[in-house]
């Protein structure tokens, strides 16, 4: 305990890298396999990746198999793991029915009650168009969220965040002006874009906060094709890489210290300094000054 808080004065995080494919029990169960090595390994917070119960790019595939939160055993399965468990497990997000038409890509923070203490569902849709002809349009399967979500864990306030909202800064900055000393950034990254982005905008985000970015992965090629990056990673509030996966499945590690976070800010107190602007456009002369012969 802090002499001053009463929190924890650290803690370790485990993030499971997954491999899912296109059938949720066996996704969940080797999830609930890798959730226990972390528990074993000595983790009190334990993130899984994005899409942790499927990973299918198909429409009509995915809206076939997904259905509604309150019908979705997988859920009170990990709420179940969470209390046995006794660890604060967050799950990265679930393919989760939100509507006949839709689906929603929703996270879930669980406490080691077994409760779920927070939602959030992922704003920003990856709708892109990659070299080599690989094509994502997550919007025409998902429904983007619209709301930002923190959460208080016992070490601090948590930042939830999914996959490609990573590259919309004003949301990470946002959530650490309401007090988010962590920023989670749970991941199906493409292997073309992690390898090329991935460690500068996940330091970035990190550096540019004064936050630990937390954040599990997908790592390799998936059942539908998919090739994801991996490299699972935890940066501290100065940039540190303190500990990063591979392409492959497994748990890595990384112990807290929470001060940091207000250590870092007391150095660059960015979080203080900034400042609300408006944008103007030049104005443009009026035309008879750049008539010939003409004299202003």
């Amino acid at each position: 305990m802090t002499a001053t808080t009463g929190k924890p004065s650290t803690f370790r995080v485990g993030l499971v890298q997954m491999r899912s494919g296109q059938k949720p029990g066996a996704n969940i169960d080797t999830a609930v396999k890798m959730i226990g090595e972390a528990k074993a390994g000595g983790a009190d917070y334990v993130q899984t990746p994005e899409m942790t119960n499927i990973l299918v790019r198909k429409r009509n595939e995915l809206m076939d198999t997904i259905i509604a939160e309150e019908n979705d055993v997988s859920l009170a399965a990990f709420q179940d793991l969470a209390r046995k468990l006794s660890i604060w497990l967050h799950i990265g997000s679930l393919a989760i029915k939100a509507s006949p038409e839709r689906a929603a890509n929703r996270s879930f923070l669980i406490n080691p009650k077994g409760e779920i203490v927070a939602r959030y569902d992922k704003i920003h849709m990856f709708d892109v168009d990659l070299a080599g002809g690989e094509s994502y349009r997550e919007s025409a399967s998902y429904k983007a969220g619209d709301l930002a979500v923190v959460a208080d864990l016992p070490w601090g306030r948590l930042g939830m965040t999914i996959c490609y909202d990573l590259r919309f800064p004003s949301l990470y900055r946002a959530l650490a002006e309401a007090g988010a000393s962590f920023l989670a950034i749970p991941s199906a990254f493409t292997r073309q874009t992690g390898e090329a982005h991935w460690n500068v905008l996940m330091r970035a985000r990190a550096i540019e906060n004064g936050s630990f970015v937390i954040a599990a992965a997908q790592g390799g090629k998936h059942e539908d094709g998919r090739e994801t990056y991996g490299h699972a990673i935890v940066v501290d509030p100065w940039g540190k890489v303190l500990a990063e996966g591979t392409g492959e499945p497994g748990v890595i590690f990384a112990d807290i210290d929470p001060a940091s976070v207000a250590a870092v800010r007391g150095r660059i107190p960015s979080l203080e300094h900034g400042r609300r602007f408006e944008i103007i456009e030049p104005i443009a002369e009026p035309a008879h000054l750049h008539a010939v012969g003409k004299v202003p």
